[in-house]
Parts: C-alpha cells; sequence; structure tokens
C-alpha cells in the first residue's frame, strides 16, 4: 500500500524531528531524571498516546482543514515557529538551562504521568506540524487507499519516535551524570540544541509548501 521510498522517506524526517530537542524530549528527560526510568517510559506511553490522537485527527481530516482555510494553517505554522524559537532562546539565553540539568522534581503519580506525557505531545508544535503538513506530502494518491496510507505512514513516525525516545529515556540519567561533571559540554549541548531548534524555526516559519489532505 506504500512505498519503501516512503516509509523511507517519513522515517528520515520523523527520525530529525525526535533527536532536535522539543517539549517531548524536556520533558521526558525531566521525568527520567527526576523519578527514575520507569515513569520516564510511562510518561512515553502519554506521549505515544497522544501520537495516535493526532493521526486519527487527521486521517479523520485534519490536513483537509487546513487545505481548506489556508490562513488556519498558516497561524499554526507561524505558532509552532514562534513556539520552537521561544525554546531555543531558553536554550542559549545567558542562564539558561540544558535538557539533561538535573532538577528536584515531586513525584506523581502513573496517572498523572500518562496525562501529561499526553498533553505535553498534543501541545507538541512539532507534533502538529509532522502529522498536518510534513506525513501528507508521502501519501500517492495511486498507490491505493489514502486514509490507510496516512494510517501506515503515521505508524512509521510513531514506531521510530517511540524507539528513540525509549533510548534517550534509558540514557538520560546516564548523560544528565556525565554532563553535570563537564560544565562545558553542558554549555556546548545547549547551545546545539538552541541553534538546531532555531533553524527549525526559521524554515518552519519560511517554509510555503501547503499541506495535502488525506481523504
Amino acid at each position: 500500500m506504500i512505498t519503501m521510498g516512503a516509509a523511507a522517506g517519513v522515517a528520515l524526517v520523523a527520525l530529525g524531528m525526535v533527536l532536535t530537542p522539543g517539549p517531548n524530549m524536556m520533558y521526558l528527560v525531566s521525568r527520567s531524571i527526576s523519578q527514575g526510568r520507569r515513569a520516564g517510559m510511562i510518561s512515553l506511553g502519554g506521549v505515544a498516546a497522544g501520537f495516535l490522537v493526532y493521526l486519527t485527527l487527521a486521517s479523520a481530516g485534519l490536513s483537509v482543514v487546513f487545505a481548506t482555510v489556508p490562513a488556519l494553517y498558516l497561524t499554526v505554522k507561524l505558532a509552532g515557529a514562534a513556539y520552537l524559537a521561544y525554546l531555543a532562546w531558553q536554550a542559549v539565553r545567558p542562564g539558561g538551562t540544558s535538557v539533561f540539568t538535573y532538577q528536584e522534581l515531586p513525584a506523581d503519580s502513573t496517572r498523572r504521568l500518562l496525562t501529561m506525557g499526553l498533553m505535553t505531545n498534543l501541545l507538541n508544535p512539532k507534533a502538529a506540524i509532522m502529522y498536518a503538513s510534513l506525513i501528507p506530502q508521502f501519501v500517492d494518491p495511486g498507490a491505493g487507499h489514502l486514509m490507510t496510507q496516512g494510517f501506515l505512514l503515521g505508524g512509521v513516525q510513531i514506531a521510530v519516535s517511540l524507539l528513540v525516545n525509549a533510548g534517550i529515556v534509558l540514557a538520560a540519567g546516564s548523560i544528565a551524570v556525565f554532563l553535570a561533571k563537564r560544565p562545558t559540554w553542558l554549555r556546548i549541548q545547549r547551545y546545539v540544541t538552541g541553534t538546531l531548534l532555531g533553524m527549525i524555526a526559521v524554515r518552519l516559519a519560511t517554509d510555503r509548501a501547503q499541506p495535502l489532505p488525506v481523504q
């Protein structure tokens, strides 16, 4: 139903997005460091549920709405770009902190961890843009049912994101300890993160691509 080229394209885009620090990574890392790997994996379950919500909405016609109302799509895109620019500034500003900086946080229940993971992803502009704009670009009208293609390609994105985020959750504590002993590396990580987020924000704000509806 989907070509290997389309699946590989979505996988590469998903890999680039998940490796760029954003709200999901920040939340998962903070929980993993402060409350342990189990809490991080539970939070990841909430993030996964958020991806499923976006995938369902996109397949049900979210991208159709954006294609029909370009002004709404532009608003969402610019809001996402502004948010990513804000995260970039938070990373590089004087006194800014790294995503891997240890922070003392109160322990949350399983239910709250799942809920916060879900809400963090639902409010994540990168996830919204992924499903509303990027994935539909890989759908081939001549390759079969468009909604089925959308779900399959979305499944590829979810699989890549969960695998990478699971690795980050498991390694977060070790990375935090490593960087805490090396302040210079910690600053470099902040600046690299801020630069990448800033570049994505600029690219998102200036991209002229329009969403293709998945029917």
